[in-house]
Formats: structure tokens, sequence, C-alpha cells
């Protein structure tokens, strides 16, 4: 038996067993239980029956499609239409994040909505990349609609499940905190995820945060829907492993129900919806289910299931027991049921072939369109815009930064902190160690006190958790500014930001956002402490995400400014920021000579916040000598301008631009620069390979600039502890060497043309940067 094989046998079977069946003697009646002691209506069951039909011929409607090369997604959802009952149990106004199996339950939903929505088409839609698609656009297929509350998912393994316990806390912390959402004041999330997802660390970690959330008393409103048909693809899920897994779990109520008896699908949702609802406690739903075909159309099952494997899942067809309580309830009988079921693969079909032509996305600005919107005017208008006089003086008790004189690059990030949560409710700060201790390194002491714990909080040790929970912050309408400790502990929570948080505009076309700033503490330099953890430069993982805005202030005077933009951006545009802070410059007082107070700065009063306004991509360039320009950030700003204050010494004439956001990279105003001089040096303190510095020479590249480029970074090292490291980071020694380098090198002869290997891609220099004599 093929994978093909066994799709059709599933018909088969289907009209096998219906037809064994006995009809009733007596007619039903639709407004009593379909089941004596359910509390599923035959009418409600008759209307549940019909999503199922629908969604199983969805399935072979997508492989109809590809077949005739019009569709480009096939995972189905046939075997689990028992999760139809699931949405009949919730709200329509309930947040749904949804399994990829998931065709009846969004089928249902769609059908409850007033008026009722066409869930048929919106699939259809998606199966052939559509355009007109109501969520994606084409973009990729998900079940999402924001008229029903169902938010796009990615397809990576649990990775939304972090997400929706944010959602479901959010909701309980936005209530206490007088704060509107989107959803009502007794909404509960609902997630859904398959057996080999249970297994997941992503779902281990979430799970575990709901469950230790609830144990310290925090309403945590969240239905986690399993729908455990066995395997993972091919691979087995251990039999009785999720029930064991899930029903001694503390703090999450177990529930579990037969996933091919809708009557029992709906009581036990019914149960665990309730149970959420009134307690605001998480449960977890088990639904027993089966998978009837491959896990997408190229999958051929046979290959790793037997004949007697495949022959018991289809006696457990959920169509078929739904069937079996409608002719047992006489509301139907036999053959009214197979009229129903070729009546409805024959409107399927049909609906399918009337959308197969229906028009793609068709250039890449299309494509990217959600990606990151920027509407520069607009965030600068909320970038400079402060909280009333009398709100902020009390936030800072009286005492104002911009009377409090020089401040160090943590003074500032603390000072624009308040006063960002001065302006705006929406703003929460949290993260390990953030609220009581104020931050390992003091950048957010005061603010517990200054704006409560429900606003500024501490989380557990777990960055998915953290991130999670700022993505369920941003996606109901809050300003979270969550820190990650240190930058080597975004790496094993990456995913969050790259497949979630980054996605969500662009599968949802902007009409679902999780705006947020990610505060960073990195990079490295840090006397006497550390090693790699704690000295990471690794920032590769991040520069590639596409629409994600990088900020890293050098400067004092930079921090505050950079930080506004991005809240502001964050705010106004949905975009997902980075805020990457250098620890070793946090509490730096000096640049280049003891006592010399050069790396501080005072705070600006907010009404020279519009001429100090920082947008997004906008560089800085120190000094304007004409020999050489050195390009970098961070601490290579620092190092950097000590550097050429040596060179300034030797007669050599050196301006310095600092990136200030590594994305987007400022482009022009690198072209600006190397084009005043002729010469461009990277000071780079990222790595050799992967560091930042590439896309600073890939740009150079693109725009012909034919003058002389070198670069100088760190090497392709971790960072070891003490002395040893300044054997293998940027040091302000290599930096001057290599200036002095690159100078003494010949410059072609004028007209000779660019280097080989240089393209012109005809990016202009038009844009003025900040300037700094």
């Amino acid at each position: 038996m093929t994978g093909q094989d066994s799709r059709e046998a599933a018909e088969k079977n289907f009209a096998g067993a219906v037809l064994a069946m006995t009809a009733s003697p007596a007619p039903g009646a639709p407004g009593r239980p379909v089941r004596e002691g359910s509390a599923l209506t035959g009418e409600r069951c008759l209307e549940l029956f019909g999503a199922q039909l629908a969604s199983r011929h969805l399935d072979l409607a997508a492989r109809w499609l590809r077949e005739r090369r019009a569709g480009f997604y096939t995972i189905g959802s046939a075997g689990h239409e028992g999760n139809a009952g699931v949405a009949a149990a919730l709200r329509c106004s309930d947040p749904a994040l949804l399994h990829y199996r998931s065709g009846a339950f969004y089928l249902a939903r769609a059908a409850q909505a007033g008026p009722p929505h066409d869930g048929v088409h919106d699939v259809l839609l998606g199966l052939t990349a559509a355009a007109t698609e109501p969520i994606a656009g084409g973009r990729h297929k998900v079940f999402g609609n924001a008229a029903l509350h169902v938010i796009p998912q990615t397809s990576t393994i649990a990775s939304h499940l972090p997400r929706a316990v944010g959602l479901a806390l959010t909701l309980g912390r936005a209530q206490r905190l007088g704060l509107p959402t989107p959803w009502p004041e007794d909404a509960i999330v609902v997630a859904s995820f398959g057996d080999a997802s249970v297994n997941h660390s992503t779902a281990t970690g979430a799970l575990n945060t709901a469950a230790y959330c609830h144990y310290q008393r925090l309403p945590v409103p969240l239905l986690a829907v399993c729908e455990d048909n066995g395997l993972g693809i091919s691979v087995r899920t251990a039999a009785g492993w999720v029930a064991e897994a899930a029903a001694g779990r503390p703090g999450i109520q177990y529930f579990h129900a037969d996933g091919s008896d809708l009557a029992q699908v709906y009581d036990t949702a019914l149960a665990a919806a309730a149970w959420v609802r009134e307690r605001r406690s998480p449960a977890f739903l088990h639904l027993s289910v089966v998978r009837l075909g491959g896990h997408a159309g190229s999958d051929t099952e046979t290959g790793y299931r037997d004949f007697a494997e495949i022959t018991a899942d289809l006696a457990r067809d959920p169509l078929v027991g739904t069937a079996r309580l409608l002719v047992e309830a006489g509301l139907l009988t036999p053959a009214q049921v197979i009229g129903r079921y070729e009546l409805s693969r024959e409107e399927v079909l049909a609906r399918a072939s009337e959308v197969a032509g229906a028009p793609r996305i068709a250039s890449a600005a299309q494509v990217m369109a959600p990606l990151a919107p920027r509407r520069p005017g607009q965030v600068r208008a909320a970038a400079t815009r402060p909280a009333p006089a009398d709100r902020r003086e009390a936030a800072f008790a009286g005492r104002l930064p911009e009377a409090a004189g020089p401040l160090t690059l943590a003074q500032q990030i603390n000072a624009a902190l308040t006063d960002a949560m001065a302006a705006d409710p929406r703003v929460w700060v949290f993260g390990e160690d953030v609220a009581r201790k104020g931050g390992v390194y003091g950048v957010t002491r005061g603010l517990l006190a200054r704006f409560g714990a429900g606003r500024v909080f501490d989380t557990l040790l777990d960055e998915q958790s953290i991130l999670g929970l700022a993505l369920g912050a941003g996606l109901a309408g809050m300003l979270p500014v969550p820190e990650i400790q240190y930058l080597a502990y975004l790496h094993n929570a990456a995913d969050q930001i790259r497949g979630e948080a980054a996605t969500l505009s662009f599968f949802s076309q902007a009409q679902y956002r999780n705006p947020l700033v990610v505060r960073i503490a990195g990079l490295a330099y840090q006397e006497g402490f550390g090693g790699h953890f704690h000295n990471d430069n690794a920032v590769g993982a991040l520069r590639d995400i596409p629409g994600l805005i990088i900020a890293v202030p050098a400067r004092p005077e930079d921090a505050a400014p950079m930080l506004r933009t991005c809240l502001a951006a964050a705010r106004v545009d949905g975009s997902v920021c980075v805020f990457l802070e250098p620890i070793a410059l946090y509490h730096q007082r000096d640049m280049c000579e003891p006592g010399d107070g050069g790396w501080r700065a005072p705070y600006l009063p907010p009404a020279a916040w519009p001429d100090g306004h920082v947008p997004v991509g906008r560089a800085r360039t120190h000094g304007d000598g004409t020999d050489l320009a050195i390009v970098t950030f961070g601490n290579g700003l620092r190092l950097s301008l000590c550097a050429a204050e040596r060179l300034r010494a030797a007669r050599i004439g050196v301006r310095v631009l600092d990136l200030r956001w590594l994305a987007p990279l400022p482009v022009d105003d690198i072209l600006r620069e190397a084009r005043a001089t002729g010469r461009v040096l990277v000071a780079d303190e990222t790595r050799h390979s992967g560091g930042v510095a590439e896309g600073v020479l890939a740009a150079l590249a693109d725009a012909r600039f034919d003058g002389r480029v070198m670069r100088v970074t760190s090497q392709d090292s971790f960072i070891p502890l003490g002395d040893a490291a300044s054997e293998v980071l940027l040091s302000e020694h290599s930096i001057a060497e290599s200036a002095r380098a690159l100078l003494r090198r010949a410059l072609p002869p004028p007209g000779s043309g660019p280097p080989t290997g240089f393209h012109d891609h005809g990016i202009p220099s038009v844009n003025r940067a900040d300037r700094t004599p």
C-alpha cells in the first residue's frame, strides 16, 4: 500500500464503514444530545460534521492541486478532524495558535463567527499561494485570520508555545494593571501541537514556565492541546508517553479524550476550557488521534508502517466516528451520510478548480512588503515625545537626569528607560535579575521602585521563556523590553527572534505584530571577569534576520536617543529591535587617558530630543581627517578614537565612523566617508569569519568604491579568561598598525577603475550623518 493508496483506502473505508451501520428506527431530535450524557446536541454535531468533511476534502484538494502544479502544500489534517470539537468548546474570541493539522478547528471556528466566515476559501487560497489569501497573502500556508483571532504560526516544532504562555501571562497581568488587550478579560489562550513536540526542549520549557507561574499564583489561562497520533513523520512516540509526561506535571490540569469520538472531545474540551477560564490556570488537553496518510504528499508511510498498523488507524477514522454518532442518534441515515460526504467532496474540489489560477505574488517588493515597514517621520515624532512634565518629575523623584551632569552609558540607558516607562504604561521591563537587583550591571536599578512589580519583574532563568513572554506581551498590545543577561545566553533561544518574532508580520501581512526591544548585554573587554560566556562577540546569528533592527550604542550621548528610536520603531512600525549594549562601556568614564572624563556625556532634556534624534540606520562621524576613514562600532569606537589620536600625533588625519546600527547597515554614510578619504579601515571587534566587517566591505564592493580598503578584526576564537583575551581581540594597537599599513599602500592611478570583483549596484551617497569634530 503506497502513501496515495492509504489515502484512497481511507475514502473506501469510510464508505464501507458507514454503509455497514444500522439506521436508527426513529428519527432523532436535533436539539437533543447526540448521545445520552453529552452536551453536544445533534444540531451542533451536524455542523461540526460539515467542518470535518470539508477539512478532509481540503486534504484531497491539496493533492489534486499539487498534481496539477497549482498547489504548493500537502500537509493534511486527516485523522485529526476531532479538533473541530475543541473549536466548538471555545469562544471565537479566544486567541488560538494552531498546529498545522488544524483544518477542522479552523473551519469550525470560521462557522462560529458572526456572520459565518468562508474558511474553505481561506484554506484553498493558502494552498495555491494566492496573493489574496487573507492572512499571509501567499507567503506561506498557515491557519490564521485576525477576525477569527487565529494567530498564524510557523512550522517550527513547538516554537509557538513560549509565545502562547507569554500571551496567557500577559492577559492576566494587563488586566491587573488596567491595560486593554484585543481580547475579553475572561479570554483563554489555546495552543495546539503534536505528540512529537512534547519532547522538544521548547515545549518542555514553555510548559514548565506555565506550571511555575501558576505555582507562584499568577494567572495563566492557557489550554495546551496535544494531538497525539503517535508519529513525528516516521519516528514513533512511545505508547503512553504523552499521558505519563503530562498527567503528572504539577500545576497543569490534565484532560484526555479519544480524538475519534467527537462527543467525547467536545465534552472534555468544554470541561478543560471551563477549568482554565474559571480558575485562570493552565490545562493540558490530550487527544488520542490517528494520522491517515503520510506526513505530507511526498511521504510514503508504507516505508515505515506496516499494513496492519495502517488498517488499525483506518478503523479509528474520526469521520466514521461522527457518522456513527449521527446515525445512531437518528439524525442521518447511512445513505444520507454518504450523500453529504460526496457533496462536500464535489463542492471542495470544484472550488479548488476555481482558485487554481489565482494570482500570486509577482515581485520581491511584494514578498518583502510586510517585513519591515519604515515610517521614519512617525518614529521621530514618537521618539521625541516625553511624558507630561509632572509625571516625568514624579518618575525621577524630582532628580531629573539632565540636571545630574555627565552620565555614563549605563546611566543614560537607565534614564531613557525611566522616561519611556513614565510616558507609556505599556512599557514593561523584565528578565533575569532586572527587578530587585537592578540588573547585573545596575542598568535597571530603581525601576522596580519607580514603576512597581507589575511592570518591572524578574523571570525564570530561561531565555526562551523570557522572549516568549515578550512575544505574547507585544501581541497583546504591550511594548515589552526584555533583557537577555549576556549575548552568549541568547543563542539557545535565538529562534524566538528568528523564527517567531521576525516572521509574524511577514506571515500575517502586519495584521499581527510583536513589537519589542530586546536589550542584550554583550561584546567583550570586561576586565577581570568573564571568559567566553560573559564576553561573547558573535552577532552573525542576528545580522541575517530579515527586518530585524540591531542597535549598538557606544557613546553615552547616543544611547538614550537610540533607545528612544528603537522603542518608537517598535510602537509605530511593530519593529523587532535588538539593543546590544557593550558591557565594557557601561561604566566607562574615560576615553584614552585616566581621568580625562571623555566617556561621559550630559543627558538631553526633552526640549532637545528632536535635535538629538538618531534615526534608524544613521551612522555618526567623529573628526574630519582626510587621510583615512575608520569604520567601527561598539567597543571598537573607543579603541578607534584613541588610535586616531595616536595617528594624528604622526600627522595622519583620521575620521572615525561609528556605525551605531548593524541592521540596517548605514551604507550611505559608509560610502560618503569612504569617498571623502579614499581609504577605509574597518575595525571590527567581532570575529574574522561572519563578522560585521564582511557586510561593510560588501557594501563598498557593491558601490564600486575604487579606493583602498582593509579590515582588522578579532580572531576566530572564543574569548578566554584573563589577560589571554587580549591576544584574540581587536586592540587599539592593531587598529593603529593596520591604519599605517593601509596608508603605506599605493593608490591606483586615477581613472584606472575599481578593483576586480567590485560591482555597481547604484547605491547613492546622499544622506548626511551626524558629525562630531
